[in-house]
């Protein structure tokens, strides 16, 4: 009984976060163009320079590259080189935007019972979705059920690396299915700006944090668990 209040708890805070960080232009009364949704062909590739961390952050190259479209959807490599990093993991999207197999905070490999909508299109201002979804983590080996919620943004213009775009600002906010007896779910509080002329993302911050079970005043027991940023280096159409 206990553990079901704090998660419906949790969800409530992640919801009120929203609200919190919302500005009156996240609120529904936006305008402005819709962005569609993209047809990426296979050899279509998008390279990412990240970065976690503060003092000493993490670096990498992040590349993320539709190795084949079939029957079944796009079948999508994503690979993270650096000095501490070498890592390759598969997603497969049933189309653009939803995702069966792929990650949602990190470099962890979920297949998703009903598949995960990332970018519900048209994007429009002012939109918003909501999903519970229950899914199989193959990292940890375990099954749980996640929340996801997105607030479609403004158009704004984002100097990257690649050059600068036009792009929709989207908020993510997300209740993960990590708890344990001695801590809290992961709670992700993300903002992505999607830019239609490459057909993903071109800058993401990542913010994520959890509490340690006990007092949880002033503060105390939270634990970060992400400070990410991801910016577009190069993009090749298919």
């Amino acid at each position: 009984m206990r553990t079901q209040t704090m998660a419906k708890l949790a969800a409530l805070a992640l919801t009120g976060l929203l609200v919190a960080c919302a500005t009156p232009d996240q609120r529904g009364d936006l305008s402005g163009p819709v962005a569609a949704a993209p047809a990426p062909a296979a050899g279509a590739r998008w390279v990412y320079r990240g970065r976690e961390g503060f003092r000493a952050p993490v670096v990498w190259e992040e590349t993320h590259e539709v190795t084949s479209v079939d029957a079944n959807g796009l079948h999508v490599r994503v690979t993270l080189k650096g000095p501490y990093l070498d890592i390759e993991r598969q997603e497969l999207w049933t189309a653009p935007g939803v995702v069966r197999t792929g990650a949602l905070m990190d470099i962890e490999t979920r297949r998703f019972a009903t598949p995960l909508v990332r970018y519900r299109f048209p994007l429009a201002p002012g939109e918003t979705w909501n999903q519970w979804v229950d899914n199989y983590n193959e990292t940890s080996r375990r099954e749980g059920q996640i929340n996801r919620y997105v607030r479609v943004g403004d158009w704004e213009k984002v100097s990257t690396p690649a050059g600068v775009f036009d792009a929709i600002r989207l908020r993510v906010l997300m209740r993960l299915d990590d708890e344990e007896f001695w801590r809290y779910p992961t709670t992700c509080n993300y903002v992505l700006w999607y830019a239609p002329a490459v057909g993903a993302t071109v800058r993401e911050e990542k913010e994520a944090e959890y509490y340690e079970r006990g007092d949880r005043r002033d503060g105390l027991g939270v634990i970060r668990a992400q400070h990410t940023l991801l910016e577009l280096v190069s993009y090749t159409p298919g």
